[in-house]
C-alpha cells in the first residue's frame, strides 16, 4: 500500500534498518525437535537465510526446543526468544549462520537458555544475552561461536549468563557488560580483537567474570596466544575439574576408566562412586571408594568397584575430594555419566507426536550392545504390547506406510544382543488428516474475551468445531467447508480455561472423519483493549485484511495537524521484534514539527470500562533514547486527556507499564460504561506547540482490577 512511502525514509533514520525478511516461529509441531524438520515451524517450513526465526514459550518451553545437531546446516538472519517464560534451544553438533543478530532473553519476562555443547555458530552482528527487560543464559561445553560483538546484558536486560565451560567465543570488537551481566569460564576460552586486558582486568575484579564458578583463576595475555587478539581461559585451583567421561555423558560400555584433572595444591584425592546422586554428596561409606595420588580410576572390572560390570541403562554418579597437604578437603562437584539402556530408546518421531507424515520413516537409538531389532507395528496398543515372533532385521529404520490419514498408530522395538531379547516400550504417533498452526496456540494464556478460533486446514473438505469448558464434554458449535477456518465463540469469562477441537470431514474417504487434537487456552484475568496480535498484511481487497494503520488512523491523510505515522511502509506493517509480549507491537513514529502526533482506534469491544469493576488503565510503551522529548498522553472519546507523570516517558529505551487510574477520566465527564475511541500522542494536545521527533512502541493496552495503594 503506497500511503507510507512518503514516511518510510523517516522510519528508516529512527530505526537504523527494518528488514523485510518473514517471521518464522518454532511450533515444535513435528515431534522431534529437530530444526531442519518443516513441520517443526508455524509456516510449515524450515527457516531460510532471509528470516528472524523466533524461540517461544510455550512451543519451546523446556525441554521441547529446537535442536541442531551433525548434519543440519542453518543459515538465517536473526535470533530470539521473546516471549515471557522459559525457553530453550539446544545444539550439539552442525552449524547455524546468521546474518544479523542473536537476541537470546528478548523481551520482559523471557528466560532463554541455550544449551551448546558443539557445532559452529557465525553472527554477523550483536549477540546478545538478555535484553528488552528479558534475561539470556548460554551454556556452552563445547563449539564456536564468531560474533560482531558480544553484550551481556544490553543496556534494557535484566540480566546475562555466558557460562563458557568449553568451547571458544570469538568476538570482533571490545566486550560490553553492565551491572547485570556475568561470564563464568571454565575449560573455555574467550577471545577479543585488539588489547581489551584492561577492560577484562576491570570485569575480574568487579566479579562480572569470574572462573570456575569462583574456584579457579584466569590467564590472560594479549598478543601471545593469538597474535593482535586477548586470550583469556581459566586455570583450577581448589577443586578437580575435567571430568572423563564428562558430567552427562553416555558411556557405551559396562566398564569405565574414570579420569580428571587435579587442582594445583592437592596432594591426594579422595574418590566417591555410586547410584545414588544423595548418597556420592552426603560421602556415605558405600559410595567411598578410598584416598589415592592417582588421577584416574577403573570401575566395572575385577578387582575394582563393581567387579561384575556397569548397569545398563543406570546413571551413576562420582565425586573427586582434592586433600591438600595440610589435611584441608576441598570437596569436589558431584559429576555423572548413563550407561545406555539395552532397550531401545529415544524414538523419532517422538513418542506421543503428531500430526506426522504418512510416510514417515520411524527411527530410534539402539540399545547398549543390540545387533538386531524386532519392530512391532499397528493401530492397537495392546496389539502391539503383546506381539511376539517378529522378524529381526539389522537395520536401524523401519517405513511402515504409507499410513492412513488422521490415525493414531503404535509402535515397539525389541533389542537381541546376542545373548537375550528387551523388550522395548510401546509409542504412538498420530498422522496428519486432522489440523494445524492453531490460534490461540494450545496452552496459550491472557487470551482475549473476544478471541477467534482459527487454525489451518487438514485433508477434509469440511470441518466439526467441537468447544466448551469441559474437555470432557465438547459441544458441536459449528460446522462448515473448506475455506472457512474460523469460529467466534462470542464473549468469553474472564480467566478460565476452554478446550477445542477440529473434526475434518470427508465422505469420499474411508478414514473419515478425522478427528483433531484437543487444544486449549486460558481467558485473561483483565480485559484486552488491543495486544496487537490480530494485525495482519493481507491485501485490503480480502476480506480477512487487518492492516494495523487501517485500525488505528493516524495523521497520513492530515500531515499539517497530525505528525503520527502508525506502522510500516512494507510488511510486516507492525513491529515484530520489539515487543512486550506476543508477537506484535505498534510502531508509532511522531514529528512534533506539527505540535502533536497522535493515533486513534474506534472501540467495538470492550466499551464498557467498568465491567467486573475495572478501574485501571494500562498501557506497555518502549521509547529510544535518540528520541525528542515529548508528553506522552491517553484521550478517551476524543475529549479526557491524561498525560504520562515522566516528561522523558518517550527517551526509555525498555518496556514500561503505565498505570492509570479510570477515575482520572471520569473526572473529565466520560461516561465509562460508553468508552467509543482510545487516542495515544505525544506532545501538547491543548496547545499543539512545534517539537521533535521519534518512535515509540505501544503493546498491551488492558484494563484490570487493581488494589488502591496504601497511604
Amino acid at each position: 500500500m503506497c500511503r507510507k512511502l512518503t514516511y518510510w525514509v523517516f522510519i528508516v533514520l529512527i530505526l537504523g534498518s527494518v528488514s523485510n525478511a518473514a517471521d518464522v516461529h518454532w511450533s515444535g509441531g513435528g515431534g522431534d525437535k529437530l530444526w531442519n524438520n518443516p513441520a517443526n515451524w508455524d509456516s510449515n517450513k524450515v527457516p531460510g537465510a532471509g528470516d528472524n526465526v523466533f524461540v517461544d514459550v510455550p512451543a519451546a518451553k523446556a525441554p521441547n526446543g529446537p535442536i541442531i545437531r551433525d548434519g543440519i546446516n542453518a543459515k538465517i538472519n536473526g535470533l530470539s526468544c521473546e516471549v515471557s517464560g522459559e525457553p530453550t534451544m539446544t545444539m550439539t553438533g552442525g552449524t547455524l549462520e546468521l546474518g544479523s543478530y542473536i537476541w537470546w532473553g528478548d523481551g520482559a519476562g523471557s528466560h532463554g537458555t541455550f544449551n551448546m555443547s558443539g557445532g559452529t555458530i557465525t553472527v554477523g552482528s550483536e549477540f546478545e544475552l538478555g535484553w528488552g527487560g528479558g534475561t539470556g543464559t548460554w551454556n556452552m561445553t563445547g563449539g564456536t561461536i564468531t560474533c560482531g560483538e558480544l553484550i551481556i546484558p544490553t543496556g534494557s536486560g535484566e540480566g546475562g549468563q555466558l557460562y563458557l565451560s568449553g568451547g571458544t567465543v570469538n568476538v570482533g570488537t571490545p566486550l560490553e557488560m553492565n551491572a547485570n551481566g556475568l561470564i563464568d569460564v571454565g575449560d573455555g576460552t574467550l577471545v577479543l580483537e585488539g588489547d581489551q586486558t584492561e577492560i577484562i582486568n576491570g570485569l575480574i575484579e568487579a566479579e562480572q567474570i569470574i572462573f570456575y564458578g569462583g574456584g579457579g583463576l584466569s590467564s590472560l595475555d594479549f598478543d601471545s596466544r593469538n597474535p593482535g587478539k586477548t586470550t583469556l581461559t581459566a586455570r583450577s585451583t581448589g577443586k578437580a575439574y575435567n571430568p572423563v567421561p564428562a558430567d552427562g555423558a553416555f558411556h557405551e560400555d559396562t566398564w569405565a576408566s574414570l579420569g580428571w584433572s587435579p587442582a594445583e595444591s592437592a596432594a591426594s584425592h579422595d574418590l566417591y562412586f555410586g547410584e545414588s546422586y544423595d548418597n556420592v554428596n552426603d560421602g556415605t561409606a558405600d559410595t567411598f571408594v578410598g584416598n589415592q595420588p592417582a588421577t584416574f580410576l577403573v570401575v566395572g572390572f575385577p578387582g575394582f568397584p563393581y567387579p561384575d560390570g556397569l548397569i545398563p541403562g543406570t546413571i551413576y554418579y562420582w565425586r573427586i575430594d582434592e586433600i591438600e597437604d595440610d589435611g584441608t578437603i576441598i570437596k569436589g562437584d558431584i559429576w555423572s555419566f548413563r550407561v545406555p539402556p539395552k532397550t531401545a530408546y529415544n524414538p523419532n518421531p517422538a513418542d506421543a507426536a503428531e500430526s506426522v507424515d504418512p510416510d514417515v520413516v520411524l527411527e530410534w537409538t539402539v540399545g547398549f550392545g543390540a545387533k538386531l531389532h524386532t519392530i512391532y507395528f499397528g493401530n492397537n496398543f495392546d496389539d502391539v504390547d503383546n506381539a511376539s515372533g517378529g522378524l529381526p532385521q539389522g537395520a536401524t529404520t523401519y517405513t511402515p506406510g504409507p499410513l492412513g490419514l488422521g490415525n493414531t498408530y503404535y509402535w515397539r522395538v525389541d533389542e537381541f544382543d546376542a545373548v537375550a531379547t528387551y523388550k522395548g516400550d510401546v509409542w504412538s504417533l498420530t498422522t496428519q488428516g486432522a489440523v494445524g498452526s492453531a490460534k490461540p496456540a494450545n496452552g496459550a494464556v491472557d487470551v482475549k474475551q473476544t478471541t477467534v478460533l482459527t487454525w489451518t486446514p487438514g485433508f477434509g473438505a469440511s470441518h466439526e468445531v467441537y468447544f466448551g469448558a469441559d474437555a470432557a464434554s465438547l459441544e458441536l458449535k459449528s460446522s462448515g467447508n473448506l475455506g472457512s477456518e474460523s469460529y467466534d465463540p462470542g464473549t468469553l469469562e474472564w480467566d478460565t480455561t476452554y478446550y477445542w477441537r477440529i473434526d475434518e470431514v470427508n465422505n469420499a474417504n474411508s478414514d473419515s472423519p478425522w478427528t483433531g487434537p484437543l487444544w486449549s487456552f486460558t481467558t485473561a484475568n483483565f480485559l484486552v483493549v488491543d495486544d496487537f496480535e490480530s494485525y495482519n498484511n493481507l491485501d485490503p481487497e480480502d476480506p480477512a485484511s487487518n492492516r494495523i494503520f487501517l485500525a488505528w488512523i493516524d495523521g497520513f491523510d492530515e500531515p499539517a495537524a497530525n505528525g503520527s505515522v502508525v506502522g510500516y511502509a512494507n510488511p510486516p506493517f507492525a513491529e515484530q521484534a520489539n515487543v512486550h509480549s506476543g508477537n506484535q507491537s505498534m510502531p508509532l513514529a511522531y514529528d512534533n514539527a506539527v505540535g502533536k502526533s497522535e493515533a486513534t482506534l474506534a472501540l467495538t469491544y470492550p466499551r464498557d470500562w467498568t465491567e467486573k469493576g475495572v478501574n485501571t488503565l494500562t498501557v506497555w510503551y518502549a521509547g529510544a533514547a535518540g528520541n525528542a522529548a515529548e508528553t506522552m498522553y491517553v484521550v478517551l472519546n476524543n475529549s479526557a486527556v491524561v498525560t504520562n507523570d515522566n516528561p522523558d516517558a518517550a527517551l526509555i529505551d525498555s518496556w514500561t507499564q503505565w498505570d492509570i487510574d479510570l477515575q482520572l477520566f471520569a473526572d473529565q465527564g466520560v461516561n465509562l460504561a460508553n468508552v467509543n475511541s482510545i487516542t495515544l500522542g505525544l506532545g501538547n494536545r491543548s496547545n499543539p506547540v512545534a517539537g521533535g521527533a521519534g518512535m515509540v512502541f505501544f503493546d498491551d493496552i488492558r484494563l484490570s482490577v487493581q488494589e488502591p495503594e496504601a497511604p
